[in-house]
């Protein structure tokens, strides 16, 4: 009986070793992905506030030509 409940406890440990690895993967695969999200929406909004920054100087740069003119 002591034979069965040792080498139960040896692939018992074993197992629950196999079984945190997998869900410690599962873990760090999801936030991975969640970082890489993360990452692409920074980039996107990035992307945008720099295409609206573009914009306002453009309209800017367009006033003040109108501006100087009408000043001559």
């Amino acid at each position: 009986m002591s034979g069965f409940l040792s080498i139960a406890g040896r692939w018992g440990g074993i197992l629950t070793i196999i079984g945190l690895v997998i869900t410690l993967l599962t873990a760090l695969i999801k936030f991975v992905a969640f970082i890489m999200a993360a990452i692409k929406i920074l980039i996107v909004v990035a992307f945008v506030g720099l295409m609206v920054i573009i914009v306002l100087a453009f309209l800017n740069g367009r006033r003040n030509r109108r501006r100087e003119a009408e000043d001559f």
